[in-house]
């Protein structure tokens, strides 16, 4: 006696149910995760060793001038005197590292408030500086 399929059992399959899948899949990632966050928590312990040709990586003023001559450093307003204070202060904590001034100046601020800046940075020891600018459109487009 053969077992038979009660009727309309014997259908073809017509689609799969994805579901478990998608389940798994996400379990996984989960797993994948939190392994992930622990294995770099859990990174070596190093001590440098020190050279005495080493150098420090160079510290980074950033000074933003407005269209109305305003000065901001790392986005906080600051007049000339603070700047003059704040770089010095820089200069103790990089114990002779090189500092670069970043100057970022509205495209209408006037030229004698972008050098005043530059001047007080200047008087400060700072010797390297960067200027913003944004990339003109190549001609023809």
């Amino acid at each position: 006696m053969a077992a038979q399929a009660p009727a309309g059992e014997d259908d073809l399959i017509v689609g799969i149910n994805v579901t478990p899948l998608v389940d798994i899949v996400l379990v996984l990632l989960v797993i994948l995760m939190v392994t992930a966050s622990y294995v770099a928590s859990q990174s070596i312990p190093l001590e440098l060793p020190r050279a005495a040709t080493g150098e420090a990586a160079p510290q980074l003023l950033a000074v933003t001038i407005d269209q109305h001559g305003a000065i901001s450093l790392d986005a906080s307003p600051i007049d000339e005197r603070a700047l003059r204070e704040h770089v010095r202060r820089m200069q103790r904590q990089a114990g002779g590292a090189a500092l670069t001034a970043a100057i970022a100046a509205d495209g209408r601020a006037r030229h004698a408030q972008v050098v005043r800046v530059v001047d007080v940075l200047r008087q400060e020891r700072v010797t390297r500086f960067a200027l913003h600018v944004e990339a003109a459109p190549e001609p023809g487009r």
